[in-house]
């Protein structure tokens, strides 16, 4: 194991982690006002969105050769958070 490299992608990975944080911050702030808009709690989940995103994510993942279970974990993930995100947070100013 060469450590040297291994620090070097590791040192990348975390300028990766900084910009997915950052884009994280900036989904937060248009899923608030999105939650803003939203007048009735059953508004907060929408099965047929989340099923086209996550088919969506699928098609890309394999063109770009990206193996799809990842991304659609990962997706998943960021998709339920957010729900669990705005029901925590629905109808507080």
């Amino acid at each position: 194991m060469n450590k040297k490299k291994l620090n070097i992608a590791r040192n990348k990975v975390d300028q990766l982690d900084q910009k997915i944080f950052n884009l994280i911050k900036k989904r937060t702030q248009i899923v608030k006002y999105m939650l803003s808009l939203k007048k009735y709690k059953n508004q907060i989940v929408d099965h047929k969105r989340i099923n086209t995103i996550l088919k969506n994510v699928r098609n890309k993942s394999i063109k770009d050769g990206i193996d799809p279970k990842i991304t659609r974990r990962i997706w998943t993930s960021i998709i339920w958070g957010f729900i669990d995100f705005q029901k925590k947070n629905f109808g507080k100013k």
